[in-house]
């Protein structure tokens, strides 16, 4: 195989768009999700997002990363003034309605009507859901955080309710997201689907890993069933 060798001067060379691509890709596949949210006059908003990163278990904590605030951004300002959003994973079924919601849209204009999804409300929670998807998260916004260097914003928010199918639930709390047939990202306009290889040993110094089924080690998740 060859490799091509850039450095930071070929990098700062390069046309400012093919720089883009090629810096959005080298990181390999992003998970896909739309973020939901609404105003305080009710007007709703969704985007996709590529960024969504776990951040921590307990408290359950999840972060992504918006572009910088120096222009009007519909997603970030109704997380800031309402403080609920939601995630909301992307399936193979609604990839191409999920990557138009990146279309800059008038802020009168909901994306989940201008795309054909919709949007579903749960009791008391006043972010909108994607009806059609099949993993989706409540959020409540817990910390902002303006990165230095780009100016680009760290969102950080604890996840309120989780929506997602029984089957994929493995008897030790392992998400099966395969199963719900949810694509990957890379670059900024690439969908894929998974295949999974293997799922693996917890890694010890004085152990060689090895192969788990799918259902790995059932005791934890099947304690917690056992207390509902």
């Amino acid at each position: 195989m060859t490799l091509a060798k850039l450095n930071q001067q070929d990098l700062k060379g390069m046309d400012q768009r093919g720089r883009v691509k090629l810096i959005n890709s080298v990181v390999g596949y992003k998970s896909a999700n739309l973020i939901g949210t609404v105003d305080s006059k009710g007007q709703e908003n969704l985007s996709i997002v590529s960024s969504v990163i776990h951040l921590g278990s307990s408290p359950a904590l999840i972060g992504f990363i918006s572009r910088p605030h120096s222009v009007e951004r519909h997603t970030l300002e109704n997380i800031i003034t309402g403080g609920y959003y939601t995630i909301n994973a992307v399936s193979a079924d609604i990839a191409q309605q999920a990557h138009q919601t990146s279309a800059r849209y008038d802020k009168r204009q909901s994306e989940f009507d201008m795309v054909g999804l919709t949007a579903e409300y749960d009791d008391d929670f006043p972010a909108p859901f994607v009806l059609q998807s099949p993993l989706k998260m409540g959020m409540k916004l817990v910390e902002r955080i303006t990165i230095a260097t780009n100016q680009t914003e760290l969102v950080i928010g604890e996840i309120d309710r989780i929506w997602l199918a029984k089957k994929a639930v493995m008897p030790d709390g392992y998400v099966d997201v395969e199963s719900l047939q949810l694509v990957t990202i890379s670059g900024l306009d690439s969908y894929h689907t998974t295949e999974r290889l293997h799922r693996l040993s917890y890694a010890k110094p004085d152990t060689l890993v090895y192969p788990l089924t799918l259902e790995g080690d059932p005791s934890s998740w099947l304690a917690f069933e056992k207390q509902k």
